[in-house]
């Protein structure tokens, strides 16, 4: 398969180019439209803020969030959801759709997304309900997680079609398994990266009186609980980076449905999946992060252990998110995997 460099193309060059010269060779097809940013400017329903953030991968990703018109619960309703878009269409290999940690965005996936795409790979990341930079302020859907599986699977029934590579970081593993679980037909393979997958829920906090819960969720969403959260989370990372990315971190809780949306998760349950697990059966790469201090190596290890057809790889010298710490081996191993070079 031949790799193209498409991060640093607008779409508009690459519509030039096929229709210059053809569809590209190595079996992908042009499917981007003008809609998929590039051209240096940030979407305008992207919170002000974004414009704070000095890291140029984030500023990139950034320019090409769009939203997409899913389709809601009930008839003639759509949300329109924030997800970057693949420019190429693969032929070769089937998408690769990442999703995010719990109250997190697309723009965690700042670093492996461009170097995906120069391996050819069709990726999609996507916004889960309830969190990134989707269009809710209008009427806030329930963002339980029956409402966030149904979001996604109708995402991919709109515009995926084919059975993906699903990637779940952290509590994205309960996500991807959840989903997993409920339509086994839309997923080829799973990575889980870190996989936080044993947590019976939200536990107590589901009990808060609203009052509480919305007081707590203030607290999340503040600029030193979200900085020690980054020292948790890296393996070593300067303090000038640490600023920057957790600005990036909590771009999202600007929107003005966050708090919304987040005590609705809360006060639902959230997810527990433990049951689900053994009901996985497509062939699972679980990503551990050597120095991990949040997720523990033994749960890491129960989980590959429990599921029918896994694989486990470490990533040396890296935390709870080697796909923003160590993004060229985190790209290789989701790459090798989706292309069948990992059994």
């Amino acid at each position: 398969m031949m790799a193209f460099n498409l991060g640093s193309l607008s779409p508009a060059t690459l519509m030039a180019v096929t229709k210059k010269g053809g569809e590209p060779k190595g079996g992908l097809k042009v499917v981007g439209g003008a809609g998929c940013g590039g051209g240096g400017e940030f979407p305008s329903f992207l919170p002000k803020e974004v414009e704070n953030i000095k890291d140029p991968f984030a500023r990139s990703l950034a320019q090409r969030i769009q939203r997409l018109p899913v389709k809601a619960g009930f008839p003639e309703h759509f949300i329109m959801s924030s997800c970057v878009q693949p420019l190429m269409q693969s032929e070769e290999t089937n998408p690769v759709v990442l999703l995010h940690c719990f109250d997190s965005s697309c723009l965690e996936w700042r670093r492996v997304y461009p170097l995906l795409e120069e391996a050819g790979l069709e990726a999609w990341a996507i916004d889960v309900l309830g969190w990134g930079f989707s269009d809710l302020a209008e009427k806030l859907p329930p963002c339980n997680a029956v409402s966030k599986r149904h979001h996604l699977y109708q995402l991919w029934k709109s515009y995926i079609k084919r059975p993906m590579i699903l990637v779940g970081p952290s509590l994205g593993s309960s996500v991807a398994i959840d989903f997993t679980a409920n339509y086994p037909e839309a997923v080829e393979k799973l990575v889980l990266i870190n996989p936080s997958v044993y947590a019976e829920g939200t536990g107590n906090l589901a009990k808060l009186p609203k009052v509480i819960a919305y007081a707590g969720v203030s607290l999340l969403k503040t600029f030193p609980l979200r900085f020690y959260a980054n020292i948790l989370a890296f393996n070593n990372i300067s303090l000038s980076r640490g600023l920057d990315w957790t600005n990036v971190g909590r771009l999202h809780c600007h929107m003005p449905w966050w708090k919304d949306a987040t005590v609705n998760f809360m006060v639902s349950g959230g997810y527990n999946v433990i049951s689900q697990i053994n009901q996985v059966k497509q062939k699972t790469l679980i990503i551990c992060g050597e120095n991990d201090k949040i997720v523990s190596k033994k749960l890491t290890l129960r989980l590959y252990c429990e599921l029918l057809n896994a694989t486990l790889r470490v990533v040396p010298d890296s935390g709870h998110l080697p796909h923003v710490e160590k993004p060229k081996c985190v790209a290789k191993l989701i790459a090798d995997f989706a292309q069948g070079h990992i059994i």
